[in-house]
């Protein structure tokens, strides 16, 4: 019997695998819908390698065939969505309550995905008046204090390629649209262990990040409020509650990554 052959990835994996999800991140980067050709520009692969893998995740529904060939991010993506963002919050949003009750504005946790900050789990404010993101949101992170925090977890190098990718669009009138801004900025958020965001995302608020460092994913918490109430002097007593829950966050991250 001649040896059974298996295709192997980058990783060691198996290499179909490894392009099957290449290509639905691809799928989403695209805004959820692409035809061959495009997923073929965007991936490197060859037609007949995404047409084959396509049609194998149309069978499995998570891809769908729309009109004009082309295809789209299929429902059976939805369930494997809305399990993980429950498993995410399951573990984090008690850490996040207890970080709310001693702050007394939101917090939220958020992963990098791709080139964006997507908010995984959140912990309202008791405030009649409070910051509300809602979890699943993606947002570009140069304009964001947990985007920034994760950013100043990496290299300069991949810093610049994602503002490359994504470009630094203004929010208001103070977000930073200036590259070399921002890095002497993500220079100091390593150096000082935390961002701020100053009504980059939305005028009168201010938040302020931790990143999770050591974790298996780039990830940051952030707490938020109205800048009347999130004073500077207020940044400076709860910065240190949040380095405690962001350690507590990241051996659980890393508990809920191995599990």
């Amino acid at each position: 019997m001649a040896p059974q052959r298996t295709e192997r990835g980058s990783s060691g994996g198996v290499q179909s695998l490894e392009r099957a999800f290449h290509l639905l991140e691809r799928l989403a980067d695209a805004g959820g819908e692409a035809g061959l050709s495009e997923l073929a520009a965007a991936s490197g692969l060859p037609l007949p390698t995404i047409h084959r893998l396509v049609r194998t995740l149309v069978t499995l529904g998570y891809v769908r065939q729309g009109s004009s060939r082309r295809y789209a991010l299929g429902p059976r993506l939805i369930r494997l969505g809305e399990t993980a963002s429950r498993q995410f919050g399951a573990w984090a949003r008690p850490l996040l309550a207890d970080l709310v009750d001693q702050v007394g504005e939101t917090a939220n946790l958020a992963i990098l995905d791709g080139d964006e900050i997507v908010y995984v789990a959140q912990a309202p404010s008791r405030h009649s008046m409070r910051m509300f993101t809602e979890v699943g949101r993606r947002v570009l992170p140069h304009g964001t204090g947990v985007g920034k925090a994760v950013l100043s977890q990496l290299p300069r190098e991949e810093v610049v390629e994602i503002l490359d990718r994504t470009g630094m669009p203004a929010y208001t009138p103070h977000t930073i649209t200036d590259r070399d801004r921002l890095l002497r900025q993500l220079a100091q958020i390593a150096r000082q262990g935390y961002a701020l965001d100053e009504g980059e995302q939305e005028v009168g608020v201010r938040c302020v990040a931790v990143p999770l460092t050591g974790g298996p994913a780039l990830a940051a918490v952030s707490v938020s409020g109205p800048e009347g109430r999130l004073t500077k002097a207020a940044v400076g007593r709860i910065v240190p509650l949040m380095q405690r829950t962001a350690e507590q966050l990241t051996q659980q991250f890393a508990s809920a990554a191995s599990a």
